[in-house]
């Protein structure tokens, strides 16, 4: 054989090899397709693995948010050692997963502009699909976090003891609705200080309280004229006022210690002008005597005020020595509410509101009826001066309170079928501040429905 004919033999069995080969690929496709398979099985058991683990991180956020929520309410009465202990029953007694292994959960409680519960919790799952791919396992962690009394409140309440407040059970049903409200204020405040409640019975008159009898921010000289004893031979024409006495030579006022503690409007004399500070809650100054608080010794003189306090035991006591008496000035309630919530006078001074929180100032007016009596004139007639009718007072101090950024809501205790009280409809801050209640009953459930209110205003975020 040649090697030329060796050589073509050669080549034309290679290249028969060769059509043989490419032509027998079934081996091919089969080991291809083999190792394509390993990471598709790989892909499709993540998804599986990663769906499973997601709905067991979706049951433990469930979980976290309802020990979060708990531990809220609790936390604030807790030692710091104890919230994450109780955080880890809560949590268990929640969550109920098996396949969840090696939980740990965690909380922790801070006050620091607001109060603040963050709880933590993480799990290993069992991987079923992606051991192929060498995970065995996979983590998963959440966290919920539960903020609350970021609000502070100050709450005025102004509430009519007139003597109307004797009929239809009022009086009592005001007991038993104000001291009620105290008990959720109470316990909307995590901490002493977060809410502060001041309470003002009014009739005409308030009574500021007759220790105060010294008080720089006294204005002796009306009281001076109407009590007291002329002690020379000719007597006083009306026993008891020195301007109806043939002299006042020798007119002698009662001492002060004497007096009872009630306050009239503040205001010029016989005027309420001169400022209009029977409408406002300007600070008392000696120097201006239209500022200062001009005593009175009213015969039907209300409970005395209590100022700004968390002294919630107190308050309930002074609740419970209210007595129906006196004529109705829903103004003079109003505007020493508004002064207990800035100072001045009776009042101290509030604590300084601190920049990590948020203030809400509220006053809640109540009364069983129309105005009938103030400082200067009754509805029967005008002041000598012809000043304004006492609910056009009223209506200043109204829109005084709203543009100082203080919330108002008032109620009408209509018993009596009196026509609908206007003017403590206008005076509320919205529509939806303002009740008319014709039972004494209803109110136990309108000052619930105010608490609940300012409850959430104060817990929410």
């Amino acid at each position: 054989m040649s090697i030329k004919s060796g050589t073509t033999s050669l080549f034309d069995r290679f290249r028969k090899l060769a059509r043989e080969l490419r032509s027998a690929n079934g081996a091919n496709v089969t080991v291809t397709f083999a190792l394509a398979t390993i990471p598709m099985v790989g892909f499709v058991g993540a998804a599986v693995d990663y769906s499973h683990a997601n709905s067991v991180k979706a049951a433990m956020q469930a979980a976290v948010d309802g020990t979060a929520l708990m531990l809220s309410k609790q936390a604030s009465t807790m030692n710091a050692s104890d919230i994450p202990t109780k955080a880890d029953a809560y949590f268990k007694a929640l969550f109920t997963r098996p396949e969840a292994t090696g939980i740990l959960v965690n909380a922790t409680y801070t006050t620091s502009g607001g109060n603040k519960i963050v709880v933590t919790a993480s799990a290993d799952v069992k991987a079923n699909f992606m051991g192929l791919m060498g995970v065995s396992q996979m983590k998963v962690g959440v966290e919920s976090m539960a903020k609350w009394g970021n609000t502070r409140l100050r709450v005025a309440l102004a509430l009519d003891t007139t003597g109307s407040m004797q009929s239809d059970g009022k009086i009592d049903q005001l007991k038993i609705a104000t001291k009620a409200l105290l008990d959720q204020l109470k316990a909307a405040a995590a901490k002493d200080g977060d809410v502060y409640v001041s309470i003002i019975p009014f009739s005409k008159d308030v009574n500021v309280g007759k220790a105060n009898y010294q008080a720089s921010w006294l204005d002796w000289d009306e009281w001076d004229e109407d009590n007291g004893d002329d002690v020379s031979t000719i007597k006083c024409t009306k026993k008891g006022k020195k301007t109806k006495c043939s002299t006042s030579s020798n007119w002698v006022p009662d001492n002060h210690n004497t007096w009872n503690g009630c306050v009239t409007d503040r205001g010029g004399k016989n005027a309420p002008g001169a400022g209009d500070h029977d409408t406002k809650a300007t600070a008392p100054t000696a120097t201006n005597a239209n500022t200062l608080f001009a005593p009175e010794q009213y015969d039907n003189c209300s409970p005395p005020i209590k100022a700004l306090s968390y002294d919630w035991i107190g308050m309930k006591t002074l609740v419970d020595s209210f007595y129906p008496s006196g004529t109705t000035n829903q103004g003079i309630g109003l505007v020493h509410a508004w002064m207990s919530l800035v100072g001045g006078g009776p009042y101290p001074t509030p604590p300084a509101e601190e920049a990590n929180f948020k203030y809400q100032k509220i006053i809640i007016l109540m009364s069983d009826g129309l105005n009938t009596e103030n400082r200067w004139y009754d509805t029967g007639g005008w002041n000598n001066n012809g000043a304004d009718k006492i609910d056009d007072r009223q209506k200043l101090t109204c829109a005084n309170v709203k543009a100082a950024g203080i919330t108002l809501y008032t109620i009408h205790v209509n018993t009596d079928n009196d026509p609908l009280s206007t003017l403590l409809q206008e005076c509320a801050s919205t529509k939806d501040k303002f009740w008319m209640l014709t039972k004494a009953s209803e109110l136990v459930g309108t000052f619930k429905q105010i608490g609940t209110n300012l409850s959430n205003l104060r817990l929410a975020e």
